[in-house]
């Protein structure tokens, strides 16, 4: 796991550790905790030299270290590898199973299974699934061609193919286009359609075991989002079209029998590297 970073924003007359106690991060650890690692000498700055508690905070600066690791429940799923080569490792991600850590998900997340796996801090991720969605994950080997492999992503050059199951009933066109504006605040579970410019633009086709999803864009959340707004709501989706609680807390108590039925099928891009064309697909449903 990546050490934590944190961009002291205290003003200069506070200490570092009071520039650290207001971050949510510093928070998290404590002060006992951010003691313990600085006596230890873990906690740095960016060139590495340890950073004192006591000495005066400069706003801009960070400072990084390692929280403790929380207490998780296992996933009981395999992390399949697809693809593997000098630059790319390609996986079908279980449901439940987070792309990288981030809060109270850490050891259980694909990056770190492939960074223990294969014994390489290097891996990274080119793009992120959600948590709760199955399917084509795909990660950089080299540091060299992260940049390249993400811009993809970030640039739209990559055709995404997902399929899911759905509850409700269809009352629109074997295949229809929806385009809106999502947005998500930060602290809200759920992101939100709203007025404006649209943002957001799938295009959805009904098919005999469910549906294929196909995003022109990548915001959080969309094809749940766009797949309650037509009245076909994802199956087991614990977000949308409310909030359930009762079922978003099942994977928490080690119950993982009602997956979110929604999985990345298939990525297709040219390589930026070779030019050559490229397609992974998974085998989940």
């Amino acid at each position: 796991m990546d050490a934590t970073r944190v961009v002291l924003r205290a003003e200069a007359t506070t200490t570092v550790a009071d520039a650290l106690l207001a971050s949510s991060q510093g928070a998290e650890v404590g002060v006992e905790g951010l003691a313990v690692r600085s006596d230890a000498g873990e906690l740095v700055d960016l060139d590495g030299r340890p950073v004192r508690l006591d000495e005066p905070s400069r706003p801009g600066a960070a400072v990084f270290f390692y929280r403790d690791l929380p207490d998780e429940v296992p996933i009981p799923f395999d992390l399949e590898i697809l693809h593997d080569d000098d630059d790319l490792i390609v996986v079908d991600k279980p449901h439940f199973l987070a792309t990288m850590p981030r809060g109270r998900h850490v050891t259980q997340t694909a990056l770190v299974r492939l960074r223990r796996e294969y014994g390489d801090d290097d891996i990274a991720p080119a793009h992120r699934l959600d948590r709760l969605t199955a399917g084509v994950l795909m990660f950089t080997r080299r540091p060299q061609v992260r940049t390249a492999y993400q811009e993809l992503f970030a640039s739209r050059r990559v055709r995404k193919t997902y399929w899911a199951a759905a509850d409700g009933q269809w009352e629109h066109a074997d295949r229809v286009r929806v385009a809106n504006r999502i947005e998500k605040t930060a602290g809200d579970l759920r992101a939100l359609v709203v007025d404006g410019e649209p943002n957001a633009v799938s295009t959805i086709a009904r098919t005999d075991d469910g549906f294929t999803l196909l995003p022109e864009t990548g915001r959080t959340h969309q094809l749940r989002v766009h797949m309650a707004g037509l009245g076909v709501p994802i199956q087991n989706d614990p977000l949308y079209p409310q909030v359930r609680p009762e079922l978003a807390e099942l994977p928490d108590h080690g119950d993982f029998s009602r997956p979110l039925r929604l999985v990345a099928t298939s990525l297709e891009f040219d390589d930026p590297l070779t030019g050559r064309s490229r397609r992974f697909r998974s085998r989940r449903r």
